[in-house]
């Protein structure tokens, strides 16, 4: 070997790099268990709520020593920046695709107007954005020119649409329609650029470490992940709110022409909507019990009649400026009455415009005050957020969280006379985030606040003083941003993920290093010390480049183990076949070396390449499998073909020495095989079209593939009992709240299930997600101990036992985005392999041979998952997970089929075609390499499927009958299709052919 001190020189930097690299994840884990152990020694389990207080103390505790030195060249908050970064299945945490509105961007560009053919074409592309994988803007710039066929005169520059004052200086009324559109197309990039900094601003003040933000193409869309986030619902909160930003002034609530609105609605109400009589219910007393009884003695008796309203309604709380109060669970009932078109109608003329926004309920609030605005024609506040010109987080006189507002020259003298105005009139001003009223005190100074300054007071957290402050500071998001897919995981489950996950790996790896051995001795030790260096390199490149670990990571980098070891077995199976030949050992490990490098090639460049499709179409920690899956194979080949020769040839250097590639069990293992495989290729033929068949009979006729939500979309709660519990009673049951379509399955243990339903697939917002979780506890509750709570069952923490353990929400649109880069990613890698080898090949039946074997591979893994999905105890759905696996199962075959067609190539080179006689001793001569590597994969695999944790066992399943399969038709599909298809163009196969019929 050339340059030997220059690898070395190279292995040694690179190795010491990757041990620096992790030497910041060592010290972080380090620093985080002494402070886990302070925190636990301090507070005694005893203590009412300690998990909490262990936590504050540990973080007080970390902050302390946070830019204390560490072993001279670091500190604790250094280290943790550059610490391997976990994903959220390992470490818990959120993750969120956030889409900003390019409705919205489209409407305030066009001044909100109220043309009809703008606002039809907005409703048209509205309709086929849920059908269509197109673009927002595109889709509208395509319903706006439907329109313009019809309507000759209308054209996007026109003074009603984007030709306004707010774009006058880059849009003209001469412009035609292909000018005015690219405009429009950077404007909306603008605006969504301007959503990406808002939102990297706000979690930048969340507090969480090493959160991940990225923009998805020209969608719209915004990835975010926040490992390690306790607290779901205010990350939550934090990515959705506009932080829109106003002030109104309010109506007196003694105001007589609200109270007769409210009374004529009531009847109007009467007419239109069906209520259930009165009953006379015993419940226990409450706030809103105690208020109830209140009314009971109002002048006017609504005891014995049915009232739609009024009986929802509590009065209001005297000195506040809420005209009347209502429960909390019935503010969505209540705004829906007030919206419907005949209530409108009802409203007095001195009311004409007025608004009616609910006060935002403190945690745990059963009740909460309804406001009415003094709105105008076009809805615009007295002051919007612009004027704001900083916020902080703050403490009120009484020493209680608030947040404090200082406002431009512009809107400190806007803030006095709306102030002023408020001190003549009696009224109250409603400070309103996001059509919530914050708080709405009323005015005694006289002549109104000058100087701009405000505050937002209310029964807030500190954290959630800390959170309105900076959303503020950030500024407004310029679009609505809904959440229309979510992943979250609790802390706990991201613990026994980890747990899991090391430990199939430490099983795979301890296995295949004492196979390594046991099969090629001496030689299988310096294997296994490659395999190792190159373990320590893959985690370092992966912490150097930043990229995330996630569990199917851990898997990625597992099935490098089995690339690794296959690299090695086919050097060394090469090396043994040149000593037999009677070379010395020194040639016959060079020419070992380079015989086997065009397979070593051949396979793991075929294997990179659906790899790197499957980074291009994938998304999170489908991502981060395809990242270890690419870095594994670079430096797999980097340590197989250089430290294991190094490592080799350095014991080799003293004379006395002796090397043997096989031990006393192995040494004569598949040497004298002499299988006919192309003369049993009409059995295989027939054998594998029966198992086709089956199983797309099964795929069209029977039980067919249970698709994930990834694919249909809806949301999934992975729950947790104490004791075992029955998914069909429970499905039952769910399905009477929810309706039908909900699906519940036994996930991993007895006392888990997953609960998959449809139910407002269509509707986004936390209030929705609260609404379902709620819905989920009542029907639920009798599963649990006595005692446990909505929290319990909901809020995520360290040691959270039962309850939901993880959810995931995905959009209707998002999941027929899914679907389609699915298909194009299976289809993408197809045709890419197919060129390859082609190219390598140089004759097309080659790769025929090689993707039909796919295609055989892939519908096998198909139909077993359709025939069984219902029957195996783990999760057998369809998902963004089993793409990766069937796209792994294809870069497998094909990488074992490359090696059986590179041995073909190179003795039919030698020896001729021969009827397919020196075909078969092709395939004879790659059986011991073809079992060895399948064997050990599968082993690894296996591992990973027992111990590897209930969300991967599918996706393992799928690789494991994938790799069993792919083995097989290596053998019996890709070869004989090949050969079949090649023989006819060779004259002398034509010939000879019936000697192996």
């Amino acid at each position: 070997m050339q340059n030997k001190g220059l690898i070395k020189l190279f292995a040694f930097l690179f190795g010491l790099v990757s041990i620096y690299q992790l030497s910041y994840t060592f010290i972080t884990n380090n620093v985080e268990k002494k402070a886990a152990t302070y925190a636990t020694n301090s507070i005694s389990s005893t203590e009412t709520d300690y998990l909490d207080q262990r936590k504050d103390l540990e973080v007080k505790y970390l902050d302390s020593i946070g830019e204390e030195s560490i072993m001279g060249f670091t500190s604790y908050n250094d280290a943790k920046k550059k610490e391997l970064n976990k994903g959220l299945d390992l470490k818990g945490g959120i993750n969120v695709t956030l889409q900003i509105s390019v409705k919205d961007i489209l409407k305030g560009l066009a001044n909100n107007t109220t043309n009809a053919e703008f606002n039809k074409a907005i409703a048209n592309a509205d309709a086929a954005s849920k059908s269509s994988s197109d673009t927002y803007v595109d889709l509208f710039f395509q319903e706006f020119d439907k329109i313009k066929d019809a309507k000759k005169d209308l054209k996007l520059a026109s003074p009603e649409i984007f030709a306004n004052k707010g774009l006058s200086d880059v849009i003209n009324f001469q412009m035609t329609d292909d000018q005015v559109k690219p405009i429009i197309r950077t404007k909306i990039d603008e605006s969504i650029i301007s959503a990406f900094e808002v939102l990297r601003e706000r979690i930048d003040g969340f507090g969480v470490t090493q959160p991940n933000i990225q923009r998805e193409g020209t969608s719209g869309r915004i990835l975010v992940e926040l490992p390690g986030a306790k607290d779901i619902a205010r990350a939550q909160e934090l990515l959705s709110s506009t932080a829109q930003l106003e002030f109104w002034e309010t109506y007196r609530p003694d105001n007589q022409n609200l109270s007769q609105f409210l009374f004529a609605a009531n009847e109007k109400l009467k007419t239109l909507v069906e209520v259930d009589e009165p009953a006379t219910v015993t419940k226990p007393e409450s706030e809103i019990d105690s208020l109830l009884s209140d009314v009971a003695q109002d002048s006017i008796d609504f005891a014995s009649e049915v009232n739609p309203l009024i009986s929802l309604l509590i009065p209001a709380d005297p000195g506040g400026q809420a005209f009347v109060r209502a429960s909390t669970q019935d503010t969505a009932q209540i705004s829906a009455y007030l919206k419907m078109p005949e209530i409108r109608r009802l409203v007095p003329k001195e009311l004409q415009f007025v608004k009616f926004l609910w006060e935002r309920p403190t945690e745990g609030a059963e009740i909460v005050g309804l406001y009415a605005i003094q709105s105008n024609r076009a809805g615009v506040p007295r002051i919007s957020g612009d004027v704001v010109s900083d916020a902080r987080d703050d403490f009120d006189p009484r020493n209680r969280p608030a947040v404090t507002m200082s406002m431009n020259t512009k809107g400190a003298k806007e803030w006095q006379k709306l102030t002023n105005d408020a001190n003549l009139n009696g009224t109250g001003i409603a400070i309103v985030l996001d059509n919530k009223v914050y708080t709405a005190p009323g005015v005694t100074q006289v002549g109104g606040i000058s100087g701009g300054r405000s505050e937002i007071t209310g029964a807030f957290t500190i954290n959630e003083t800390k959170d309105i402050a900076n959303v503020l500071r950030a500024g407004k998001l310029p679009a609505k941003a809904e959440i229309i897919a979510s992943e979250i995981v609790g802390p706990s489950l991201g613990q026994e993920a980890i747990d899991s996950g090391f430990n199939s790996f430490a099983i795979a790896m301890v296995f295949v290093l004492v196979w390594m051995i046991f099969y090629y001795g001496r030689a299988g030790a310096f294997a296994d010390i490659a395999l190792l260096f190159n373990i320590l390199l893959i985690f370092g490149v992966l912490t150097s480049i930043k990229a995330v670990l996630t569990l199917p990571g851990i898997a990625g980098i597992v099935l490098t183990i089995g690339m690794s070891v296959d690299a090695n077995v086919l050097i060394f199976e090469r090396i043994k076949e040149e000593i037999a030949k009677g070379k010395g050992k020194s040639l016959a490990i060079a020419d070992g070396f380079s015989n086997a490098l065009s397979s070593i090639l051949d396979a793991n460049i075929t294997t990179g390449l659906t790899a790197v499709i499957l980074f291009v179409f994938g998304s999170g920690p489908i991502k981060g499998f395809a990242t270890t899956l690419i870095v594994g194979i670079l430096t797999s080949l980097f340590t197989a073909i250089f430290i294991t020769r190094l490592l080799i040839e350095w014991y080799l250097a003293s004379k006395d020495r002796k090397l043997e590639f096989s031990t006393g069990v192995t040494k004569n293992l598949f040497k004298n095989v002499h299988i006919n495989f192309l003369g049993k290729r009409k059995i295989a033929y027939i054998a594998s079209t029966v198992l086709v068949v089956v199983g797309l009979y099964s795929l069209f006729f029977g039980p067919g593939l249970q698709q994930g939500v990834d694919f249909v979309g809806g949301r999934s709660y992975q729950v947790r009992f104490e004791q075992p519990v029955n998914p069909s009673e429970m499905a039952t049951e769910l399905n009477g709240v929810f309706g039908s379509g909900t699906n519940v399955k036994t996930y991993g243990e007895d006392n888990q299930v997953m609960i998959t339903t449809p139910y407002k697939v269509n509707v986004e917002g936390i209030e929705v997600d609260t609404e379902i979780q709620n819905k989920l506890f009542t029907t639920l509750q009798k599963y649990f101990p006595d005692g446990t709570t909505f929290a319990d069952f909901s809020v995520a923490n360290d040691d959270k036992a039962i309850g939901i353990m993880s959810s995931k929400k995905v959009g209707p649109t998002i999941a027929d985005d899914i679907k389609n880069n699915a298909f194009w990613a299976i289809i993408g890698s197809l045709a890419v392999v197919f060129l390859y080898i082609l190219f390598r090949f140089r004759k097309w039946q080659f790769s025929l041979g090689a993707v039909t074997a796919v295609f055989h591979d892939v519908l096998i893994v198909l139909g077993i998952f359709s025939i069984f999905g219902k029957i195996m105890p783990f999760n057998m759905e369809i998902d963004q997970a089993f793409i990766a696996a069937i796209l792994t199962v294809i870069g497998y075959s094909l990488n074992d089929t490359v090696v059986v067609f590179d041995r073909i190539r190179e003795i039919i080179a030698e020896r001729g075609w021969s009827a397919g006689e020196n075909t078969n001793l092709a395939l004879n001569s790659t059986l011991g390499r073809t079992l060895n590597t399948s064997l050990t994969t599968v082993i690894v695999l296996l591992a990973i499927f027992a111990f590897g944790g209930d969300s991967l066992r599918g996706f393992m399943f799928a690789m494991i009958i994938g790799v069993v399969v792919g083995t097989y038709s290596s053998l019996f599909i890709a070869t004989p299709v090949m050969f079949d298809t090649l023989k006819n163009s060779t004259q002398e196969g034509v010939v000879e052919t019936e000697e192996v019929k």
